[in-house]
């Protein structure tokens, strides 16, 4: 048995097993999806919709969000000065694995139904589905570097240090670190962390702030 579905503006013919890349789906890898807009299911019993076939659907596991190849957009404008320009994309895409064609009941299958993000508004796709336009998995953020308990509740003057201003004392403060105490603990790791943290990769190291904090730590 096969079917023609149809998802992102295309028209796929697919059967149970095939692995299909389709338009961005409003789903995360792991989750069964299902698609609705159904045109004609083939097989020994075959069905053809008008345009679409009435409560079939084909549900399919999602794999992965992918994106697909490189294009090159190339434009050249001979008569205004040589002016050109290159432009490079990749389209955002979902790999599935169909499981199943079901000729009837998919309106009763509990299944969620495969909503493109493309093709929708992000609000009309966070009411269908629960979920943002795009469901690929959130990054995991790096935590604060762990640090010894500040002795001072009300924290230091951090700008003593030297090569510490205004601005790199509010974002030390934000990661939470606002003693000398707690910047005259940290570890190697400790300090490759809050470097990427706040954009200042080597600083650290170049102006010696350990070594500053813990004279100021002692008083």
């Amino acid at each position: 048995m096969f079917a023609v579905l149809k998802t992102g503006g295309k028209q796929y013919k697919v059967q149970p097993g095939d692995m299909l890349r389709v338009e961005r789906i409003a789903a995360s890898a792991g989750e069964t999806v299902q698609f609705n807009e159904v045109l004609m299911i083939g097989g020994d019993d075959p069905k053809v919709g008008a345009p679409l076939i009435e409560d079939a659907g084909v549900q399919a596991e999602v794999v992965d969000q992918i994106k697909g190849e490189k294009i090159i957009h190339f434009v050249k404008r001979r008569r205004k000065h040589s002016s050109k320009r290159t432009k490079g994309h990749r389209q955002k895409l979902t790999l599935v694995k169909i499981t199943e064609i079901m000729t009837s009941g998919a309106g009763k299958s509990g299944v969620s139904a495969a909503v493109g993000t493309g093709s929708v508004s992000a609000a009309a796709v966070a009411a269908i589905t629960g979920r943002s336009a795009d469901a690929a998995p959130a990054k995991k953020t790096k935590a604060a570097p762990k640090t010894k308990k500040a002795a001072a509740t009300d924290g230091d003057d951090l700008s003593q240090i030297s090569g510490v201003g205004p601005v790199i004392v509010g974002k030390l403060n934000g990661a939470g670190i606002t003693t000398f105490a707690q910047i005259a603990a940290w570890t190697d790791a400790d300090v490759e962390e809050i470097e990427e943290k706040l954009s200042f990769k080597g600083r650290v190291g170049r102006e010696d702030w350990i070594a500053q904090a813990t004279e100021l730590a002692k008083g």
